[in-house]
C-alpha cells in the first residue's frame, strides 16, 4: 500500500486550487507587488545645494554695489568697445580663414607619400605648437629688427624689388601673420584627423571609377571628413576668439586692450571686465549657434532623420499648447 502527501487530485473539469472566483493572487504575484519609486535624497540635497548657490550668485550680481551696473549699461554699446569688437572680428576671421587654408595644405602634405612634403610640414606643426602664441606675436611684431627689407629675387643672387619691412608689414599685419601661423599647425592636424577618419574604400571606389585624384578630394573626402572636422574646428575657433585678447600687447585696439584703457583712465575695474566678458560670451554663443546648424548640414548624408532643432522644438511646444 502506498502512501502520498498533498492533496487528493481534482476530477476533471474541476477548478485548481487558487483559480477560482474570490480568491487571492500568489503573494509572489505581479498584481499584489506594490511599485514604490526610488528615492534619490542625496540627489535632491544636491540640487537643493545647486539651486541655493545659483540664487545666492544671482542675487549678489543684482545687489553687489561693486559691480556698478551703470558704467556695464554706459559702455557695453559705446563707440569705442563697438570698433574694439570689429576689430576682434576682424582678427578671428582672417586668422580662421587663411590658417584652415594653409593647414588644409599641411594636412595633405603629411598624407602625402613624399618624405621631403611630409617632413616639412611636420616639422611646422611641431615648431608652431611648440612656441607659445604670445611669443610669436612680439617675434613677428619686431620683424624689422631682423629683416629690415623685404625684397624679391634670384634666390642667393641679385634682388629686384625691396621694401621696408615696417611699411609693408604693419601691426595688424603682424598679428593677423602671428595667428594664422599658430592657427595653421592646429587646423592641420584637425583637417589631418578627418581625412584619415573616412573609409579607404570610398577613395578605392572613386580611383576604380577614374575620378581625378583632386575632385576625389574636393567631392568625396572633405565632404565626408567634415562631420569629424567641425566638432573641433568649431572649438579651436571658438578659442581663437577668445585668443585674440593676446594681441594686446602689440598695442592693438581690440576688445580687451581697449577694456584696460578705459579701466584704466577712469579705474572702473569690475564693470568694464563684465563689458568684455559679455562681449565675449555674445560672440562665443552666436559661434556655438553657428556651428550647430553647420554640423547638422553636413550631418545629413548619416542622419536622413536629424532631431529637430531647439527653435523647432518651440514652435512644435507652442501649436500645441494653442491647438
Amino acid at each position: 500500500m502506498a502512501l502520498t502527501t498533498g492533496s487528493a487530485s481534482a476530477p476533471p473539469g474541476a477548478p485548481s486550487p487558487g483559480t477560482g472566483p474570490g480568491t487571492r493572487p500568489a503573494p509572489d504575484a505581479p498584481d499584489s507587488l506594490t511599485v514604490v519609486p526610488a528615492r534619490h535624497y542625496a540627489r535632491w540635497a544636491a540640487a537643493v545645494a545647486v539651486i541655493v548657490l545659483v540664487a545666492q550668485f544671482a542675487h549678489g550680481l543684482a545687489t553687489n554695489p561693486v559691480w556698478e551696473w551703470d558704467v556695464f549699461r554706459a559702455y557695453f554699446l559705446s563707440e569705442t568697445i563697438v570698433q574694439a569688437v570689429w576689430v576682434t572680428l576682424q582678427l578671428t576671421a582672417y586668422a580662421t580663414v587663411l590658417g584652415f587654408l594653409l593647414g588644409t595644405v599641411l594636412a595633405f602634405m603629411r598624407l602625402s607619400h613624399s618624405p621631403v612634403l611630409q617632413t616639412v610640414a611636420w616639422s611646422y606643426i611641431w615648431i608652431f605648437r611648440s612656441i607659445p602664441m604670445i611669443v610669436q606675436l612680439v617675434f613677428w611684431f619686431n620683424l624689422s629688427a631682423l629683416y629690415e627689407e623685404l625684397g624679391v629675387g634670384i634666390p642667393f643672387g641679385p634682388v629686384f624689388w625691396s621694401v621696408d619691412s615696417n611699411s609693408l608689414i604693419g601691426t595688424i599685419g603682424a598679428a593677423v601673420i602671428g595667428l594664422t601661423l599658430h592657427q595653421a599647425a592646429y587646423a592641420a592636424e584637425i583637417v589631418r584627423g578627418g581625412v584619415i577618419a573616412v573609409d579607404h574604400g570610398q577613395r578605392e571606389a572613386a580611383a576604380a571609377l577614374g575620378i581625378p585624384r583632386l575632385r576625389q578630394i574636393r567631392r568625396i573626402v572633405l565632404p565626408q571628413a567634415m562631420r569629424a572636422i567641425l566638432p573641433t574646428a568649431g572649438n579651436e575657433i571658438i578659442g581663437l576668439l577668445k585668443g585674440t585678447s593676446v594681441v594686446y600687447v602689440m598695442a592693438i585696439g581690440e576688445l580687451f586692450y581697449q577694456v584696460q584703457v578705459i579701466y584704466g583712465r577712469n579705474g572702473r575695474v569690475i564693470p568694464l571686465l563684465l563689458v568684455a566678458t559679455a562681449w565675449y560670451v555674445l560672440l562665443t554663443s552666436l559661434l556655438s549657434v553657428a556651428q550647430y546648424y553647420v554640423e547638422r548640414r553636413y550631418a545629413r548624408g548619416a542622419d536622413r532623420t536629424p532631431p529637430p532643432t531647439p527653435l523647432q522644438r518651440a514652435r512644435r511646444l507652442v501649436t500645441k499648447e494653442s491647438s
